[in-house]
C-alpha cells in the first residue's frame, strides 16, 4: 500500500500541515523539521503524485490551496473537505500559498498534467480572474474567495450582504460614527465587505468621515491594534467599529483596552468569520458566523461532481449575526 502524508507525519512525529510544507519547500520550516520529514519520505518511499514513479493508488490526490494556514477560520473550511473526501477515498493535500500569485499557477498546470485528482482554492482570485475560461474547464472549486458572473463554480457566503447586516445592526443600536477597518483587497472578500460597509452607510444616511476606512494590508491581532490607535486618535473618532475579520477585531478590542476605554459603553466592536476565541474572549465578540464546516463539505462534494464530469452550480451559503457582548 502506497505511503500517505499522514504516514510520513506519524513516522516523523509532526503534523500533516507540517509535511505539506516541506513538500511544498516552506521557508516557514525549521532545519532540524525538514531533516526529520524528509527522513520520513526516504524511509517509508513516499512520493508525491505525478512525480516519476509514483502511482496513484486507492485514495485520489485533491489539492486545496489555502493563503494562510495559520488563520483559524480555514481550520473548518478544510475540516469539511477532508470529512467529504473521505467518504469517497479521495485523500486531501494542503498547500499554504501565502496569496502568492505563482503557487496558483503551479496548481493548475498539475491539474491539467493529472497529476491530481482536483483542486480546491480559498485563495485571493490572483491568476484566477486571467484565467477563467481555462479554469472553468477543469475540476476547480472556489472556497469562499469567488467572482460574481464567473463561469468558475464557487461556494461561499454574500460578503457584501453579511458587511451590510453587521452595520445596519451597528446603526440600530444608534451608532452614527461607524468605522472599518479592512484587510487586504487584493481578496475579493475585502472588497465585497467594504462595498457592505459603504451601502450600508448610505442606506442608513450616515457619513464616512475622513480616516474611518483603514486598509490595514492583512488580519493579523497587531495589525487589528495598529487600525484602531489610528481611528481612535481621530479629531472625530468613532463610536464603532466593523472588522472584515475576528482577528482583527479582537486587536481594535486591544487598542481600546490600552487607551482605557470600555466595550461596548465607549465603543463597540464587531468581527467577523465567529472563530473560537470569538466567543471565550472578554468582553464576547458580537461577530458574523460563516458556516465554514458546510462551506467545505459543499466544496467538496461539487469538485467530486466535476471529477465526475458533470456541471455544477455555484451555491451561497447563508451567514448570521451572533450578537453577544462586545456590541
Amino acid at each position: 500500500m502506497r505511503p500517505s502524508v499522514a504516514d510520513v507525519a506519524k513516522y516523523a512525529g509532526v503534523s500533516t500541515a507540517t509535511v505539506s510544507r516541506v513538500l511544498n519547500d516552506s521557508p516557514s520550516i525549521r532545519p532540524h523539521t525538514r531533516e526529520k520529514v524528509q527522513q520520513a519520505i526516504e524511509a517509508l518511499g513516499y512520493k508525491l503524485p505525478g512525480t516519476p514513479g509514483s502511482k496513484v493508488v486507492g485514495t485520489k490526490p485533491v489539492m486545496v490551496l489555502v493563503p494562510d494556514i495559520n488563520n483559524p477560520f480555514y481550520s473548518g473550511i478544510v475540516t469539511g473537505i477532508e470529512v467529504a473526501a473521505r467518504e469517497k477515498n479521495y485523500s486531501v493535500m494542503l498547500t499554504n500559498t501565502q496569496g502568492e500569485s505563482w503557487v496558483e499557477l503551479r496548481y493548475l498546470d498539475m491539474l491539467e498534467q493529472n497529476q491530481v485528482c482536483g483542486v480546491i482554492s480559498l485563495d485571493p482570485m490572483n491568476e484566477q480572474m486571467k484565467l477563467p475560461g481555462k479554469i472553468s474547464k477543469l475540476p476547480w472549486i472556489n472556497c469562499s474567495e469567488y467572482v460574481p458572473d464567473s463561469d468558475v463554480a464557487y461556494v461561499s457566503i454574500d460578503h457584501k450582504q453579511a458587511a451590510q447586516d453587521a452595520v445596519l445592526y451597528l446603526v440600530s443600536q444608534g451608532h452614527t460614527k461607524i468605522a472599518m477597518v479592512n484587510s487586504d483587497e487584493r481578496y475579493i472578500y475585502a472588497r465585497q465587505r467594504r462595498e457592505g460597509y459603504e451601502a450600508a452607510m448610505e442606506s442608513a444616511g450616515l457619513t464616512i468621515e475622513p480616516g474611518y476606512l483603514q486598509a490595514i494590508g492583512g488580519i493579523d491581532y497587531p495589525l487589528g491594534e495598529l487600525a484602531a490607535r489610528r481611528l481612535l486618535t481621530l479629531q472625530n473618532p468613532p463610536t464603532a467599529i466593523f472588522a472584515v475579520s475576528d482577528t482583527l477585531a479582537i486587536g481594535v478590542m486591544k487598542a481600546v483596552f490600552r487607551i482605557g476605554k470600555k466595550i461596548p459603553d465607549d465603543v463597540a466592536v464587531i468581527g467577523f468569520d465567529d472563530i473560537p476565541i470569538a466567543d471565550m474572549f472578554e468582553p464576547s465578540l458580537t461577530t458574523i458566523s460563516q458556516p465554514t464546516f458546510e462551506m467545505g463539505q459543499t466544496a467538496m462534494k461539487m469538485l467530486i461532481q466535476r471529477i465526475e464530469g458533470l456541471d455544477v452550480t455555484s451555491k451561497q451559503i447563508n451567514h448570521s449575526l451572533i450578537i453577544r457582548d462586545s456590541a
